[in-house]
């Protein structure tokens, strides 16, 4: 089984018209409510991939339990720990650009974490977690790496989609799949990363502390595979940027379904850049059916080889 982890789930409700003006009365033209969250999104394209996954994380409310709804109709199987407090709803304003807006989140009582945490110990070998956005500051900041120590025990293998901080501390416990853009890679290291050669050699500082695979997003330039193999470069196939929302997201779920279906890590790879490219391009998350009209145009060569 193939698990998610989202700590702060939340309702995104998406609202579209032509221009936004700040500190004026704007008209939507469209509203959507969908489940959001970048575990979410991961397991709803792993489903789309016709990949079985389930989700973990927290869930409160009537919000919370719109969540669930939505994502058992959509065939993805939910094992939320509930909570006291009401999930969030963020705001997705799409119009002449892009906008956001965040809610902070519930807090998490200690007996709802103790909760969620006896999941991962009755996983097996063979699963993979997929960690996926930040730790609430209610949360401990290193529960991340609190949860990948109980995977380890269980021979059970992560992949890791979060901040710098927390992506740090779980990489000397060996996550299958770290995923920072070209601009998290520079944060890390105190340096700008302007091209892909150039990110090589920080990637591979990273695989020497203990990631088996870094992925790094260079947005419509392609992205960047490193491991202990070599480095690998992919082009983004043409298409029309609609939404960036999930396009990460994709990304991971793209190259975790791969793998599980016993393809070679650079062709994981070439999956998951098309599967991020396919949900750019789309307005939701993308479907099979849009990964395979693109995956013919996504072609990756080895840059440096170990």
């Amino acid at each position: 089984m193939i698990y998610t982890l989202t700590l702060n789930p939340s309702i995104d409700y998406y609202v579209t018209l032509p221009v936004f003006e700040a500190g004026q009365v704007n008209r939507v033209e469209q509203a959507e409510k969908v489940a959001g969250g970048k575990g979410i999104n991961v397991s709803l394209v792993l489903k789309n991939y016709e990949v079985e996954t389930q989700a973990l994380g927290f869930l409160g409310g009537s919000t919370g339990q719109f969540i669930r709804t939505e994502l058992e109709k959509r065939g993805v199987l939910t094992d939320f720990t509930p909570i006291q407090d009401e999930t969030r709803i963020n705001v997705k304003i799409r119009a002449d650009q892009e906008s956001e807006l965040n809610a902070a989140g519930p807090k998490i009582q200690p007996e709802e974490l103790e909760h969620l945490l006896s999941r991962f110990k009755t996983m097996e070998a063979g699963d993979i977690v997929v960690f996926a956005g930040s730790i609430p500051s209610s949360l401990p900041h290193d529960l991340y790496r609190h949860i990948a120590t109980i995977l380890n025990e269980r021979n059970v293998r992560f992949a890791v989609d979060t901040t710098k901080e927390a992506m740090l501390e779980v990489l000397p416990l060996g996550p299958f799949l770290i995923k920072p853009n070209h601009h998290e890679l520079g944060e890390i290291f105190d340096v700008e990363i302007t091209s892909k050669e150039m990110a090589v050699p920080y990637a591979q500082q990273l695989v020497e502390r203990g990631a088996e695979n870094v992925v790094i997003s260079f947005a419509g330039d392609g992205a960047l595979l490193v491991n202990r193999q070599g480095a690998y470069t992919a082009n983004t196939p043409a298409g029309k940027l609609v939404n960036s929302v999930g396009a990460g997201d994709s990304l991971v779920a793209g190259f975790v379904a791969s793998h599980a279906l016993g393809k070679s890590s650079e062709e994981a790879f070439r999956y998951a850049v098309t599967t991020g490219s396919a949900s750019a391009y789309s307005f939701g998350l993308c479907t099979k059916e849009d990964i395979d009209r693109l995956i013919k145009d996504v072609n990756v060569v080895e840059l440096i080889q170990s």
